[in-house]
């Protein structure tokens, strides 16, 4: 069962990963949409072993991904 993190949890650790990682947020978004089309959770493994990304920033970057293509779909 995956966690679920509070928004306030989830924008920290977006805030984090240009450190953590040495990549922008957009430029994981990018590597998203360009990666294989998984469901959720098959993202957050190939995102973890495939660029090493710790649980918490993985499941960040596929959550925002999700939520910015969500809004795209609302224009």
């Amino acid at each position: 069962m995956s966690q679920v993190f509070s928004e306030e949890t989830h924008r920290n650790l977006l805030a984090r990963i240009p450190h953590c990682t040495g990549r922008e947020v957009a430029d994981w978004l990018r590597t998203v949409e360009e990666g294989p089309a998984l469901c959720f959770e098959e993202r957050l493994s190939w995102l973890r072993h495939e660029h090493n990304l710790a649980y918490g920033h993985a499941k960040a970057i596929i959550h925002e991904y999700d939520l910015r293509r969500a809004a795209r779909r609302l224009l």
